[in-house]
């Protein structure tokens, strides 16, 4: 009887203990797994940045593929943008795309290159945990924080010897640089104030690389067959995927993009999700502003607001938008009451003034433009 207790016994104990093992057996083939991957992910890294001397005469795949935002237009997609395409692919896919690559952009660029099934392994890591991860992350530029409490400190010092130490002998001096400090101070407040919500010279990297120079330049686009709210609406509108495919079902390569680029708008319609672009000119909420009134019945042209977008590759925020600059314009601006027949039939007293020669010309700010409620209400 005692036998079969103690038989019983040990059998209930390996039992209870078998699971634990198992645990931990998975958890170290995690660990290692885990392990494995992040040392893959670091030699792919090394592959990508060009760090291995045996692969030094290569052209690195960072000359080409940037990390980090660029204020000039690298025609080549990102470090971000591959990791997202291609980080799931097989190993033969990757081969194919490096290695072997058909497209003839890709070809001229990829011309040499021979990587193992191993350092392949090793990218598609790094694309993997990049994908995860993210970009770096640039650090924020603090010189003007960091001036600001330079001058609070200057000040603190100055009213403490002024008031309670006093071990300055002429008073004029931390009195002189109190108020040299405290001015300032209040000068990079009232700038930045001032340029709060403003974006000027604002770029920032687009879903897709769309480069105004090549499509209404180089390829005579008018700006009205993509914009077409401009003359007749508020916003000027941003064409949708399938006004796009109008070329692009046809023109399936770029000049200097290659595919890549192009392939983004036939993936949004295969997926039916819109291309998210980044808008940039953007006025505060309680700013009314049409379109139609200044590009239609004003007669505005675009550059005037948006600079010579026909030359840009990457867009940007050429005018601050203040409403200075708008009240600037509307005290500059003459209207041409003559040959604009929006105006025949309105403004009849100004009208008969400037046909009698009382008055030599009309400004906007002479109808309205300078009247609060026309932009805000």
């Amino acid at each position: 009887m005692s036998k079969l207790c103690l038989f019983i016994s040990i059998v209930f104990f390996l039992l209870t203990i078998k699971p634990s093992f198992s645990k931990n057996q998975n958890n170290e083939k995690h660990e290692k797994s885990e392990h494995n991957f992040l040392e893959s992910s670091k030699q792919g890294e090394r592959l990508f940045k060009g760090l291995l001397l045996k692969r030094s005469k290569l052209k690195t795949c960072i000359s080409c593929h940037n990390l980090a935002h660029s204020d000039t237009l690298n025609w080549n997609p990102s470090a971000w943008d591959i990791a997202h395409s291609f980080s799931e692919k097989e190993i033969s896919d990757f081969n194919s795309v490096i290695n072997n690559p058909i497209a003839k952009k890709m070809s001229e660029v990829h011309a040499g290159f021979q990587y193992s099934d191993e350092e392949l392994g090793h990218l598609k890591n790094y694309l993997l945990k990049l994908k995860h991860d993210g970009t770096p992350k640039t650090k924020p530029v603090i010189n003007n924080l960091i001036l600001f409490l330079f001058l609070g400190l200057l000040i603190t010092l100055a009213l403490i010897d002024l008031f309670f130490t006093k071990k300055i002998k002429y008073k004029f001096i931390p009195i002189f640089v109190f108020l040299i400090a405290l001015g300032y101070q209040m000068k990079m407040i009232g700038e930045d104030a001032m340029a709060l919500g403003r974006n000027q010279d604002y770029a920032p990297d687009q879903p897709i690389k769309f480069s105004h120079k090549v499509h209404a330049t180089d390829n005579k686009l008018d700006c009205r067959y993509c914009h077409t709210g401009v003359e007749t609406s508020k916003s000027a509108l941003i064409p949708s995927a399938n006004v796009c495919l109008n070329c692009h079902l046809i023109v399936r390569e770029g000049r200097y993009s290659g595919k890549f680029e192009i392939n983004k708008i036939h993936a949004a319609i295969e997926n039916n999700k819109p291309i998210k672009w980044v808008r940039i000119h953007k006025l505060p909420d309680f700013v009314f502003f049409s379109h139609a009134q200044h590009v239609k019945v004003g007669k505005r042209e675009c550059q005037e607001c948006h600079g010579e977008v026909e030359k840009m590759h990457i867009l940007r925020q050429v005018k601050d938008l203040s409403m200075g600059w708008c009240l600037d314009c509307h005290d500059k601006t003459v209207v041409d009451y003559n040959r604009n027949h929006y105006y025949t039939n309105s403004f009849k007293k100004l009208h008969e003034e400037l046909t009698k020669g009382t008055i030599d010309s009309l400004r906007v700010k002479d109808i309205g433009g300078r009247e609060c409620g026309r932009c805000h209400y």
